[in-house]
């Protein structure tokens, strides 16, 4: 796979308050998927979104970041978000941050 393949995130909207997140979420996509949620959160409505994480493909501690970032854009616009199919290595991060407690107000199973 290319580098700019595994370079690349999408947040999706799937409608009816629900997201997808497709591709790698890590450093090298960070910045660009945060602006994605926030332009998101912007346009969508309803009082909270899912956020499916299935589709990453790869994942470190600065996808873990951007999550946290979500929910903190969330919060301050009054609505709820929740994660459902976290990657392996995100909860692997969270854990060793001891950021569980604040990811897991965001999940859902």
């Amino acid at each position: 796979m290319p580098a700019s393949a595994r370079a690349a995130v999408d947040v999706v909207d799937l409608g009816s308050g629900k997201v997808e997140v497709r591709g790698a979420l890590t450093f090298a996509t960070a910045r660009s998927a945060r602006a994605a949620a926030s332009r998101l959160l912007a346009v969508s409505g309803g009082p909270a979104l899912t956020v499916d994480c299935g589709a990453v493909t790869a994942s470190d501690s600065a996808g873990l970041a951007v999550l946290l970032d979500w929910l903190a854009l969330a919060k301050r616009q009054g609505r709820a978000m929740h994660f459902t199919n976290l990657p392996a290595p995100i909860r692997a991060v969270a854990h060793i941050s001891e950021v569980e407690a604040l990811l897991n107000q965001g999940l859902t199973a």
